[in-house]
């Protein structure tokens, strides 16, 4: 028999702009909170317009929670953070072409997006959470995965340990950007990378493909974030904590991001390895052939890894990625 709680559950609105008509422009705001005080985590979804899913992941949740309350501690949410590009199927910001989740921690007096970013950044850092969880989907044909952001010095070791702690929780397949130089600052302007900066614990969760709810993807997201509430004592569950379904030699491991090697060619893509397929150094993955379907090269795998997503389409262009893998 559940013990009753006197959670509150509420859900609001933050002004983000008003527009030419005097209409209001918000962002939905969803809380969960126990009477007992604990930890405070932050789920924010849908930053860029395009993927739904995680929108989806916060609304089931939210949901759960009517069923088995928090224990102790507080549960906040944003589930829409780019309405704007939402509403369009876009996944920058509509008005300005912006891509919010490169323009953190914001700026009150900057661009819309920056302007959006600083809303979002300062009403989450006020509340000093345990861990923010930003979910996202990847290309339209990918498994589900927990990203790390690149290693940004030896004075953040101690909050890198425990986003990595964090990572294993999820249950996911674990996957570390490396910090590509000529975007090593840009990861410093996403969500996850900012609140890392700013000593704060944040993990970005890509749940599958955009564009369209995958109810198998929403019930793995729902999952790994309940496993993180039950780690830290919020909530609890009788069943074994989730974990993605991997060959041992992915189970427990920290794989490094690649989407090399690039296309060296224009034409068409045809894959010979799946998402979520184990690949093998020099391991023939794709073929992309002419017109006249005349064979113009065959892609191969650069490392032993596993097969992350396929690119979104089958046609192919020099110096564009046509997969992307975790390496060992």
């Amino acid at each position: 028999m559940k013990k009753k709680t006197n959670q509150n559950l509420n859900y609001s609105f933050l002004k983000i702009m008003t527009g030419s008509d005097l209409s209001q422009r918000r962002l939905a705001m969803m809380k969960a909170k126990s009477p007992k005080p604990g930890p405070v985590v932050w789920l924010t979804g849908c930053s860029h317009g395009d993927e739904v899913g995680g929108v989806v992941v916060i609304q089931e949740i939210f949901k759960r929670l009517r069923k088995y309350p928090l224990i102790q501690g507080e549960l906040n949410a944003f589930p829409l953070m780019n309405p704007m590009g939402f509403e369009v199927i876009s996944r920058q910001i509509s008005i300005g072409n912006e891509d919010l989740n490169r323009s953190f921690p914001g700026n009150k007096n900057g661009s819309l997006a920056h302007r959006i970013a600083h809303t979002i950044f300062a009403e989450i850092t006020k509340t000093r959470p345990a861990v923010v969880l930003d979910l996202h989907n990847d290309w339209r044909s990918s498994i589900p995965y927990t990203v790390i952001d690149p290693f940004p010095g030896e004075h953040h070791r101690e909050i890198y340990s425990l986003i990595q702690n964090f990572a294993r929780k999820t249950g996911l397949l674990m996957i570390q950007e490396q910090g590509r130089d000529t975007e090593e600052n840009e990861f410093q302007k996403t969500l996850s990378g900012s609140l890392m900066i700013h000593q704060i614990p944040a993990l970005t969760l890509e749940l599958g493909e955009a564009y369209v709810v995958n109810e198998q993807n929403v019930q793995y997201g729902v999952r790994s974030v309940w496993n993180i509430l039950t780690h830290l004592g919020m909530t609890q569950d009788s069943a074994a904590p989730f974990a993605y379904p991997l060959l041992p030699e992915f189970q427990g491991k920290i794989l490094r991001y690649s989407h090399k090697p690039l296309s060296a060619s224009s034409g068409i893509i045809r894959f010979l390895a799946n998402p979520g397929d184990p690949v093998r150094h020099r391991q023939p993955v794709a073929r992309v052939y002419n017109a006249f379907g005349k064979l113009l090269e065959t892609v191969t795998a650069q490392e032993n890894g596993i097969v992350l997503g396929h690119s979104d389409s089958s046609v192919a262009y020099p110096g564009l990625p046509v997969l992307a893998f975790g390496l060992l």
